[in-house]
């Protein structure tokens, strides 16, 4: 996998989150009470992508019991299971949340966004305005199919792994390992940093 940079040398244009931001959400989740930590990623290919990705962050801000606690750069993706050229391509992202939901509250939700910015779910691999999925949570594991824990193919992702990096240098796939080891196994699947894009953590 090679994304447009490595591991081990961080692309500039990616900060860390500033302290006084981290202060912020760390003061948000004093409204919370035994808050688990879960990360969510998100996709879109169709209409307006960077609009239409910043719209689902502030909508899972706007849930009661979850906080979101940082925000990844914005990676431009070849469309995944598809013959190349056929769909536009993803912008990608990954979040990081602490939140009091149960994971199927969380999914319920997660499919409520999906919803509200008009996915379409008629075709397995089609373009989609939105994409938001349960990649883990906490250290839950679940075999159930209709929400498996860990995402089930997470590990494989490359679009899922970097942005995940870039917020959680330190983050493990439960059952498969340290992401930064996952993600440099990758080949190569198409990722790029789009350094000219930015989305905001809520305020």
């Amino acid at each position: 996998m090679s994304p447009k940079r490595s591991a081990s040398s961080p692309d500039p244009t990616v900060q860390p989150v500033p302290a006084s931001v981290v202060q912020q959400v760390d003061a948000a989740d004093s409204t919370l009470h035994n808050p688990k930590r879960a990360v969510l990623s998100l996709g879109s290919n169709q209409g307006n992508r960077l609009d239409t990705l910043q719209g689902a962050i502030d909508a899972l801000e706007d849930t009661p019991g979850l906080r979101v606690k940082a925000v990844s750069p914005v990676y431009e993706t070849e469309p995944w299971g598809v013959e190349p050229g056929s769909q536009p391509t993803y912008y990608n992202a990954v979040v990081l949340v602490k939140t009091t939901l149960p994971p199927s509250s969380l999914l319920e939700r997660a499919q409520a966004v999906e919803d509200a910015f008009a996915r379409v779910r008629d075709e397995r691999w089609g373009p989609r305005t939105i994409d938001v999925d349960i990649v883990s949570y906490q250290d839950f594991s679940s075999d159930d199919p209709v929400l498996t824990l860990p995402h089930p193919r997470a590990h494989e992702r490359a679009f899922v792994l970097v942005p995940w990096h870039d917020v959680e240098p330190g983050a493990e796939v439960p059952g498969h390992g340290p992401v930064v080891e996952l993600m440099v196994a990758l080949p190569d699947q198409g990722v790029t940093l789009r350094g000219d894009l930015k989305l905001v953590l809520p305020d």
